[in-house]
């Protein structure tokens, strides 16, 4: 049931356009593997075999890490609604940091120049496999709507509150790497 491509394909575009949630996969040698949900509302197909997402501040950062360790990234889509399918997403990522000249470019070229408070950065990921699988075992859910709970708490922190929790929660990941926010 599995098909593999070299490249993204305007099906692929198509069925990413309709889903709600995607998750990123990564790891480096010697630490955890890290899994996480994201909204599809931040994620862009920028050609061929690049795409990004807006990275908000969360608890941890260990993307960011990963990708400079090592940069291996899976970034998985699955149909929660309409006829099943996963979609993977191989390849290698990079981290563009907030306040830098190509931060605020991808932000008004690919983001419609909206970056929402608590953004901390944009993972770019050069993707060199794509593979389709049935998904079959997907159960089926309702799209209900989006949660509050990040806008929330970003306004309660404030900018000067979000940039202490990232120096305090997103300068290491689990495992001791660095994420690179703060180098300069």
């Amino acid at each position: 049931m599995g098909k593999q491509f070299t490249a993204i394909d305007d099906r692929h575009r198509d069925f990413v356009a309709r889903q709600k949630i995607f998750f990123t996969g990564s790891a480096a040698a010697g630490t955890r593997i890290n899994i996480s949900p994201r909204g599809t509302d931040a994620f862009r197909v920028l050609g061929a075999n690049t795409v990004a997402y807006r990275d908000l501040t969360g608890s941890g950062n260990e993307t960011a890490a990963h990708m400079r360790a090592d940069g291996r990234i899976t970034i998985m889509f699955c149909a929660v609604d309409g006829p099943p399918m996963i979609l993977r997403f191989y390849g290698h990522g990079r981290i563009v940091l907030k306040d830098t000249p190509e931060f605020d470019a991808m932000i008004a070229s690919h983001f419609d120049g909206e970056a929402p408070l608590g953004t901390r950065q944009i993972v770019v990921v050069d993707v060199d496999f794509v593979h389709t699988s049935c998904g079959y075992g997907v159960p089926l859910f309702e799209h209900v709507g989006e949660r509050a709970s990040m806008q929330n708490f970003a306004e309660a922190k404030g900018e000067e509150g979000l940039e202490a929790y990232r120096r305090e929660k997103n300068a290491v990941s689990l495992d001791g790497l660095p994420t690179g926010m703060f180098d300069a």
